[in-house]
């Protein structure tokens, strides 16, 4: 049975639990654990699809660097028994991207997978698109072809162990596009690219042939969103697109600009990533020695270009941080709890992805979510500070 039958979770009692972690690393966990779970345990149909993700999804971009084979066993035992049903990955994971460790995030997750009930976990993963950097990966990729994303969905069936996919999503566009902090669209810069149509086409054959569920864009804009639903309605055998992964947090309310009238209109789920602006929403790196050394931001320095082109040094972005912070405490709440909030707020987002490295780090998150959106006095606040220092970090 296919996960996009409108999975089911298990839940915990709300009392001390122990598990026994069935994956390749093995071992016992014991832990307290509070009733974080309710809030997250909602599901929320994934666009026109028959997919039903819970608000919560946990990404695993950093399995198999950041986080040990260990620790990522008890993350996933903490984000299911918190109610969670929704996991992302993607081809090029974990990052820093690297030709020793490509796919692994793919390979680690489809050895937990193996021991779970399939039908109750959505599994979303990501195509890459044409990337100078990453040659070890179809040679680039050199671009978005029929070839390339047919040998992608097969890679990482074969690494996720699993006979379909419940997501499949188009990682960044096969066109030139501003992104990663960039916000200028410059025509000069344009180039020969592959035709959405054919992309569309070659995901269609994977859904005709059991292996994908469901179809998403990530990092696209909305002409791509709107090109992509009007060639679903005119041509036959397209599929819709259910979803957009695109970034969108306290300092990167892009979204709001264009997308969201358009994901409104197509019926287009927005899945939010890094609610938390990579850390810095934690309020972690407003210390005078530049936050602890082992947070991803410094660890990575140097590594991760596409991070630092949109979390590094940037007009604005510590002073509308401190803003935030601050309007956090005032509220009686941590930074983590009002910048997820803020983003469950979002009427059109069916699953915000976070990233943990620890347990402890994850229940924080998930606990924020029991509250529910924020209240219409706190949000006024927020669009002020927003007024102040607009997208410190597109």
């Amino acid at each position: 049975m296919l996960g996009h039958l409108k999975p089911t979770v298990t839940l915990a009692s709300e009392k001390t639990s122990l598990i026994r972690l069935h994956t390749g690393c093995r071992g016992i966990l014991r832990r307290d654990f509070t009733a974080c779970k309710a809030s997250a345990a909602c599901t929320t149909p994934l666009g026109t699809s028959s997919l039903e993700v819970s608000k919560i999804c946990f990404g695993t971009m950093l399995f198999g660097t950041s986080t040990d084979c260990y620790t990522t066993t008890n993350l996933l035992a903490t984000a299911v028994e918190g109610g969670v049903n929704f996991f992302d990955t993607a081809e090029m994971y974990p990052v820093p991207q690297s030709a020793t460790t490509q796919g692994r995030s793919e390979e680690i997750l489809g050895d937990w997978l193996l021991h779970q009930r399939r039908e109750d976990i959505v599994v979303a993963t990501k195509v890459a698109g044409p990337s100078a950097q990453m040659e070890w990966i179809r040679s680039g990729p050199q671009s978005l072809n029929a070839q390339n994303i047919t040998e992608a969905i097969d890679g990482s069936l074969k690494r996720l162990r699993s006979d379909y996919i419940d997501l499949v999503q188009i990682h960044w566009p096969d066109r030139y596009v501003p992104m990663f902090g960039e916000t200028s669209y410059r025509s000069s810069q344009d180039y020969s690219a592959v035709p959405l149509e054919e992309q569309l086409m070659a995901i269609g054959k994977a859904v005709a042939a059991g292996k994908v569920a469901a179809v998403g864009l990530s990092n696209e804009t909305p002409w791509g969103l709107m090109h992509c639903c009007h060639l679903a309605q005119v041509t036959q055998h397209l599929p819709k697109v259910a979803s957009i992964q695109n970034a969108y947090s306290l300092v990167c309310r892009n979204f709001e600009e264009g997308l969201a009238e358009c994901c409104h209109r197509e019926n287009v789920s927005l899945l939010a990533y890094s609610p938390l602006a990579m850390g810095l929403l934690t309020g972690k790196y407003l210390a005078e020695d530049g936050g602890p050394p082992e947070a991803r931001l410094n660890r990575y320095k140097g590594r991760y270009a596409e991070a630092e082109s949109r979390y590094g040094p940037r007009p604005n972005l510590l002073k509308a941080v401190r803003a935030y912070v601050s309007l956090a405490q005032e509220a009686g709440m941590s930074p983590i709890e009002l910048a997820i909030r803020f983003v469950l707020s979002q009427e059109l987002m069916a699953s915000v992805i976070v990233g943990a490295t620890t347990p402890a780090q994850l229940l924080e998150i998930m606990s924020s979510t029991q509250k529910g959106p924020l209240d219409s006095s706190i949000l006024k606040a927020i669009d002020g500070i927003h007024e102040s220092y607009p997208n410190p970090a597109p």
